[in-house]
């Protein structure tokens, strides 16, 4: 199991918070508690798990372990991505599935919720033995997949390359160009605006919740943590809208932008970052730029945090000083990012708070539209793409608010709990029993 800050599992700190949001929602309605919907949902439908089998290019065997977590498909196919890493568990698969769930929900799209992995490490590997992992894993998993079944995505290690060559290896092994996979490269009919999706969404969720006060990001100072795909689009969709970005960071340390991030040295940072270079190696190229290592962003003085590296990375103590340091909103590009004592503190002194499956849910509604443009095999532009994300950031919004109360004092966790909640707990009961 996974430990999180309290030595307890990832999925438990996930479910925990769930549990006390819907109580009021299941002591209200008998339907719910009749059909026993809050234990139904507290173990997925299904955990598959297998050994991968592949060649490095020494010619040795190795093998890794890897999982899928078809969760909840009361809303549609299972949905959701592959996390490449070595912490990679069925534990953390629980969780990330079990969030999943309510976050497709409140996409409104028809999506149920899953997850899957492998411990395998892309980082120090060579392209061919990537290729040879990825088509390995997929000869396990092919025969639990499609497009009307389980349809996973990128997350953690699995980019656009790895995407391609899991795609590839299903087309050879089923001769079936359909929508099982989605993230694909344009040249794979992939959807123009996929790449990014979770940082523009996670920017647009903050953007309405400063809405609702009145207030602008322009001139705004705004932290980043992560310096992968979703924060340089969430530094990206920032900068366009005038904020200061302050911050980007990695496991190693925090790049330190003091006059502001500006497009042409995000650039820079995403040209480095192709040829595999970190944030460490730049610092010296690029004026402008200090990089602090073995630090996190969140000790920095800012108006916005944006945190879009990985679960549990911003704790208690760092929301203390992030809020004593003038921080006003907090959007979640990763899932889970903040650790429960950081989330009841942000409640308690409600600021404005969007969690991770309402803020980032962007990157998993855009996948929802790449399965209809696959099915309509019809392109999409790109404009079409980003409008329909920011109306679907909208919605979601607009139901967290609903359910969280209104005024200076939206609960944004429990709406989207709530919310989400409702959505695939209706869908259950349709559907009933056996």
């Amino acid at each position: 199991m996974t430990e999180n800050q309290h030595g307890g599992s990832l999925f438990q700190q996930a479910f925990d918070e769930v549990a006390a949001d819907v109580k009021p929602v299941l002591d209200g309605n008998e339907s719910y508690r009749r059909w026993r919907i809050l234990d139904r949902l507290s173990e997925p439908d299904r955990v598959l798990g297998f050994t991968v089998r592949w060649t490095n290019d020494k010619g040795e065997v190795e093998q890794n372990r890897a999982w899928r977590v078809q969760y909840c498909n009361a809303l549609g196919p299972y949905k959701g991505g592959l996390r490449f890493h070595p912490s990679v568990n069925e534990d953390t698969l629980r969780f990330l599935g079990f969030e999943q769930c309510f976050k497709n929900a409140l996409t409104g799209l028809p999506m149920g919720g899953g997850k899957g992995g492998s411990d395998f490490n892309p980082k120090g590997r060579s392209e061919h033995e990537i290729m040879r992992f990825c088509h390995a894993f997929m000869d396990e998993y092919h025969r639990y997949g499609g497009e009307d079944i389980d349809v996973p995505a990128g997350d953690i290690g699995v980019g656009g390359r790895e995407v391609g060559f899991l795609f590839g290896r299903w087309l050879r092994l089923t001769s079936r160009h359909t929508a099982t996979l989605t993230g694909r490269s344009l040249e794979q009919f992939g959807i123009k605006g996929r790449t990014e999706a979770t940082g523009y969404g996670t920017v647009e969720f903050a953007r309405l919740m400063l809405d609702t006060k009145d207030e602008t990001l322009e001139g705004k100072r705004v932290l980043i943590s992560g310096a992968g795909n979703v924060a340089q689009y969430a530094a990206e969709r920032s900068i366009e809208l005038g904020a200061q970005v302050l911050t980007l960071s990695n496991s190693e340390g925090t790049a330190h932008f003091p006059e502001g991030l500006t497009q042409s040295m995000l650039e820079t940072i995403q040209d480095a970052r192709n040829q595999g270079r970190r944030l460490k190696d730049i610092a010296g190229d690029l004026d402008g730029m200090k990089f602090e290592a073995s630090s996190k962003p969140w000790g920095t003085a800012c108006d916005v945090a944006l945190p879009c590296a990985t679960q549990n990375e911003l704790d208690g103590d760092e929301a203390k000083t992030l809020l004593d340091n003038g921080c006003t909103a907090i959007a979640e590009g990763a899932n889970m990012p903040s650790t429960t004592e950081a989330v009841h503190l942000f409640r308690e002194k409600k600021v404005l708070y969007g969690p991770g499956k309402a803020a980032n849910a962007g990157g998993v509604a855009v996948s929802g539209l790449e399965m209809a443009q696959a099915a309509q095999r019809i392109p999409w532009t790109r404009e079409q793409t980003i409008d329909k994300l920011y109306d679907i950031m909208r919605t979601i919004h607009d139901q967290c608010a609903e359910h969280g109360g209104s005024g200076d004092a939206i609960d944004y966790v429990k709406g989207a709990n709530i919310a989400g909640f409702r959505r695939v707990a209706d869908s259950l009961i349709t559907g009933g029993v056996g």
